[in-house]
């Protein structure tokens, strides 16, 4: 890893993706919204194991990742998720958060892992259930005053401000829309485009091809508790995307802003789901040991920092540091995802990069299909590689911005166009 007052940069020489599957992503209040996110994370990394055909004993280290607290459980998360899943009691576990670039950060953290000798094989889960955040209450340890206020609040809803500069997160893409002298129907257009092309990509059956149905299932480990997922009512199956629907510019127009005269609203911004996503990242040695055929190399990774108040611009200079220290131009990159947090934030970094916009989330983004915080970047990453090798394309960059003022970005190349 190399730092600088521009960031920091890390180059994997021989950081492999072995393979990566994720649930759905079912929209907030739906079937998956009473499933605890260690529990959508073990079914995501049983599903990836034996995808990848990698046996739980191969594997050298866990790395998750989960925002909000789903359950009192979250401590014990990471461990969970990798025992359940079958890796050796021998093998550490770990849980790490960059906001909504926390899936990009277990890649990562992966290659240094990998790269230092310290692991083979890693499994990574970013999981996140957006129903089950907490109404919750952190001044009353101490008890109750006569007359005082009871301050339960939403998790969800108070996450989204940053203290530091007073504002929330659809403000900052306001803040930028205003700088880079963005319309709302540009903003509706945007949303409606990415609508139309995830629903295309459903139909086709391409975003079938990385997901796991979720179903009734029990976790066993010997020794521990039963673990599972139980879906309710008459639902048997949870098999696809939920939120993706054909939203005409003329329908997103109808909808109010969010703050009076902006440009935001429900329908442009990132829809609220629940998932989770895992990936197999692994050695070139052991990927050539085991004969197998990875989705992707894993090239580099940057992360950066802006200000909090055009938080979503992050992607811009986190994605110019990758290429510049990668020694590769924009033009030399096929595709890109980077997480819709806003149209508006999406937009301004499209403009700032110069970025032809025919490459970037071809299969739709988080305004269409939702942005579960720490599965999106493992999400992502996996649909980039998938694209990559259907599209027979070198290089793909996938990307987000990140609350409180960050950037990063992870460059992937197709091992069957290098």
């Amino acid at each position: 890893m190399t730092a600088s007052r521009k960031g920091f940069f890390n180059a994997f020489k021989d950081v492999w993706m072995l393979d990566g599957v994720r649930t759905p992503m079912v929209d907030y209040c739906g079937s998956l919204g009473h499933i605890s996110p260690t529990d959508l994370g073990i079914k995501a990394a049983r599903a990836v194991l034996a995808r990848a055909g990698v046996p739980g004993e191969h594997i050298g280290t866990v790395i998750t990742g989960n925002m909000a607290p789903g359950d009192y459980e979250q401590f014990m998360l990471p461990r969970h998720i990798g025992l359940y899943a079958g890796v050796p009691q021998s093998v550490p576990a770990l849980m790490t958060q960059r906001i909504c670039g926390t899936g990009f950060e277990l890649f990562r953290q992966a290659g240094e892992q990998i790269q230092s000798g310290c692991a083979d094989v890693a499994l990574v889960v970013g999981s996140e259930n957006m129903t089950r955040n907490p109404i919750a209450a952190f001044t009353h340890r101490t008890g109750f005053k006569l007359g005082s206020p009871v301050e339960f609040k939403d998790f969800l809803w108070e996450a989204l401000n940053d203290s530091a500069c007073g504002i929330n997160m659809i403000q900052t893409a306001e803040n930028l829309a205003k700088k880079y002298g963005i319309t709302r129907e540009e903003v509706d257009v945007f949303a409606s485009a990415s609508f139309a092309k995830a629903v295309a990509a459903q139909e086709s059956g391409f975003l079938a091809g990385e997901i796991a149905p979720v179903v009734t299932e029990k976790f066993e480990l010997e020794g521990y508790a039963t673990r599972g997922i139980k879906l309710q009512g008459k639902i048997t199956e949870v098999d696809k995307d939920t939120h993706a629907r054909i939203s005409p510019v003329e329908v997103l127009a109808k909808l109010r802003a969010v703050h009076a005269g902006g440009v935001q609203t429900g329908g442009n911004s990132s829809a609220l789901v629940d998932a989770a996503a895992a990936a197999i990242v692994a050695s070139g040695a052991y990927a050539r040991a085991e004969g197998k055929k990875p989705l992707a190399r894993v090239v580099a990774a940057a992360v950066v920092g802006v200000p909090p108040e055009i938080m979503g611009i992050g992607p811009a200079p986190a994605i110019k540091l990758l290429l510049e220290r990668a020694g590769l131009q924009l033009d030399a990159i096929g595709r890109f995802e980077i997480n819709e947090a806003q149209g508006a934030q999406t937009l301004s970094v499209g403009r700032e990069l110069g970025l032809d916009l025919s490459k970037l989330n071809v299969n739709g983004g988080a305004i269409a299909l939702g942005h579960p915080l720490a599965a999106t970047g493992v999400r992502l990453t996996l649909t980039l590689a998938r694209e990559l090798q259907r599209s027979g394309l070198r290089y793909g960059v996938s990307s987000a911005c990140i609350g409180g003022g960050q950037g990063i970005a992870l460059l992937l190349e197709n091992p069957l166009a290098s």
